[in-house]
Parts: C-alpha cells; structure tokens; sequence
C-alpha cells in the first residue's frame, strides 16, 4: 500500500457538489492498494500514519505526530498511485489491487486509524471526488508498505 500523506491546516471532499467529508489541522492521506497487499500492510501504513513526526514543536522542529497535536485525517482512495508510467504516454495501472481486494483494505487502513481515536473522514470508494488540500508547509511524505526498512 501506498499513502502519500499531506499535512493540512484544512481539507475537504466533495461527491456531486456535496461536501461529504472536511478536516481542520491534520492529515489528508491518498491512498492506493497494490496487488498482493494484505491486512498486515493496511495496519502498517495505519501506525506509520499516525505517527509520523511532521508536526512542528516548539522549535520549529518536526517532532510531533497527528497523535501528539489531535489532529484530524482526510482519507481518500486513490489507485492512481500505483501508476506506472514508464513506458509510452499512457499510464498502466497493472499494479494496483482489483477494486474487490483494494475497498477492504481501504476500510481496514481507515478502521486502524479511527482506532487511535483520531477525528477521521473519508472519501468514497470508485467515486468521482473534488478534493480541496490546504497542504500546510507544503509538507507532502510517500509511505510505502513494502519499503519498510525507509520508513
């Protein structure tokens, strides 16, 4: 799995003109399935998630994570993140789990985090969605599951 993970002073989702979701300070995370991910990837990312220290202390040093400040996160799938673009002008999307796999493991990332007691809304799944990002810094970090040992 895949989260390109985003701190935010404020984010929202919109389906069809509607907001559906909005955060105040705190994360929007995109996330993506790849084939052959699992549970244990979705609950890897989760912590990792939540824990990433890219919130500022005192000193203006990134020591704190969405935990430490109480804040809140956005979560919007995105299987393009599993695009790969390396041949032609077209990008393939071969890598990323069929919509069956991805949608639970989507929902299992998302229940991991609301089991930290974190404020979390979402997008919905295979839906056309206008997402508005005030990415604050910009601060803008690539988790990936199966590159554990960088993160």
């Amino acid at each position: 799995m895949k989260a390109l993970v985003q701190r935010v002073s404020q984010a929202s989702v919109s389906i069809q003109g509607e907001v559906t979701g909005s955060i105040r300070k705190g994360l929007t995370v995109l996330v993506g399935v790849a084939a052959g991910d699992t549970e244990k990837d979705a609950k890897f990312l989760a912590d990792k998630t939540v824990n990433l220290r890219i919130f500022e202390d005192r000193e203006g040093k990134f020591n704190l994570s969405a935990l430490d400040v109480k804040g809140e996160l956005l979560i919007i799938s995105q299987f393009t993140l599993l695009a790969d673009a390396s041949k032609g002008r077209r990008p393939s999307f071969i890598n990323a789990a069929p919509p069956d796999i991805a949608e639970p493991l989507i929902e299992k990332y998302i229940a991991e985090i609301k089991n930290s007691g974190l404020r979390v809304a979402a997008g919905r799944f295979r839906t056309h969605m206008l997402v508005e990002i005030y990415n604050d810094g910009p601060v803008t970090i690539m988790l990936d599951s199966r590159v554990k040992d960088n993160c």
